[in-house]
């Protein structure tokens, strides 16, 4: 780890080094389908540094890594990697812009430069993004599974493991209009948790867009007693005329923004008022600057930020690089454990684990260079052999009606 001093010297002696040597060229790009839901990119240039990013493949697989090599192979192969926001303009400037589609391939690739810079420059990306604002990042587990259960002891679990604050779904589908005897089974297994843990443990409580407007209000108003961290996605973003509504009859912050793949539809969302927290996802908002962007307007509006990181190692290690040098972040998803990891889990790539370990529920500043991620890539590229095929579950109401997940 450099200080101040050693840095700036460096920095200068490798970035004089790059200009001797002639500018790097991107040279290659290579798409990874990788158990058990994520799509890994890998950037490669004519200096023998290459760059890593993750996309998402949202039950798509087949069409981002098709996607992903047609704006690589048009965009990014040839040219100079440092010059990743004019390379973000160009992925992201087509005619017919935008989707979730072409923002998580512009986010993996606006990682793998970012990841690129880094290393040539031998620092961490935050160190390129004003440096740290924080000492450590505070993190939180997920509990309970898709159709939440056995709530009290998973919480139990990670209490002894050193976190102080949990996240787990609200409920399973419910109807447009539903019974009160689902809204009571939510509220009991929140106020279980409040018996047991009172309120040491923080509780965010993600209604995943399950819900619909009618039943939100209801459910959000049954669990204000319990005096929960957050409610997320308390309907669908594009029932976002909804949240105002909502945000005027409780007090419990909320928060919305992991499907949302552009800075400039979080606008809406702040001029309007209602929503305290932003979650940005950098696998899908555009990347490591689009999501300091989207923070930094946060910041202005006295926003907080949560950042969205549910996804494989690579997208959290580039939201670390947000989260270090993002004041108004003040906890960090993470998918170490969590339920749809089947098969392979976060760690089973990676080479420096101890980037991930967390003690008393905070992560440490990442300090290696670029990313700050050592993958395994002898081992992506086999299990990449074998293909992947992740779909969301396909629910259904009582009446045979297709239900949210």
């Amino acid at each position: 780890m450099f200080t101040g001093i050693s840095l700036n010297i460096e920095v200068r002696r490798t970035s004089n080094k790059l200009k001797e040597e002639s500018i790097l060229k991107i040279t290659e790009i290579e798409i990874f389908r990788v158990k058990p839901r994520w799509i890994f990119c890998k950037v490669s240039t004519d200096a023998g540094i290459s760059g890593w990013g993750e996309m998402i493949s949202g039950t798509k697989t087949e069409t981002v890594v098709a996607g992903a090599y047609e704006i690589g192979n048009r965009v990014l192969v040839g040219q100079d990697p440092f010059d990743i926001e004019r390379l973000w303009q160009r992925m992201h400037r087509s005619f017919f812009r935008g989707g979730p589609i072409q923002g998580t391939i512009v986010s993996g690739f606006e990682m793998a430069l970012w990841d690129i810079k880094g290393k040539a420059l031998n620092v961490p990306v935050w160190q390129l993004l004003g440096g740290k604002a924080r000492d450590r990042i505070k993190v939180y587990s997920w509990i309970g599974g898709d159709r939440p259960q056995d709530v009290v002891a998973q919480a139990q679990d990670r209490v002894d493991r050193g976190f102080d604050s949990i996240k787990m779904n609200a409920t399973e589908e419910l109807h447009y209009i539903d019974s009160y005897e689902k809204v009571q089974e939510v509220v009991e297994r929140v106020k279980s948790l409040r018996d047991t843990f009172g309120y040491k443990l923080n509780i965010g409580i993600d209604f995943h867009g399950r819900v619909h407007k009618p039943m939100a209000k209801i459910l959000a108003k049954a669990l204000e007693p319990y005096k929960l961290m957050f409610y997320e996605e308390v309907v669908l973003p594009e029932n976002e005329e909804a949240f105002k509504d909502i945000s005027l009859r409780v007090s419990t912050p909320l928060a919305t923004g992991e499907r949302l793949y552009t800075r400039w539809a979080f606008k809406n969302l702040i001029k309007q008022g209602a929503i305290d927290i932003l979650q940005p996802d950098v696998a899908l908002v555009g990347g490591i600057l689009e999501t300091r962007k989207i923070a930094a307007m946060a910041e202005a509006f006295d926003m907080a930020v949560a950042p969205h990181a549910p996804y494989g190692p690579i997208a959290l290690a580039a939201t670390l690089q947000v989260d270090t040098c993002t004041p108004n972040v003040f906890i960090q998803e993470q998918s170490l454990g969590i339920h749809y990891n089947k098969g392979f889990d976060l760690l089973d790539f990676v080479v420096n684990k101890e980037m991930f370990y967390y003690k008393d529920g905070y992560c440490e500043i990442p300090t290696n260079p670029g990313l700050g991620i050592i993958l395994d890539e002898e081992k992506i590229r086999k299990v990449s052999e074998e293909g992947l095929v992740w779909t969301n579950p396909n629910w259904e109401h009582y009446d045979g009606t297709i239900a949210e997940w």
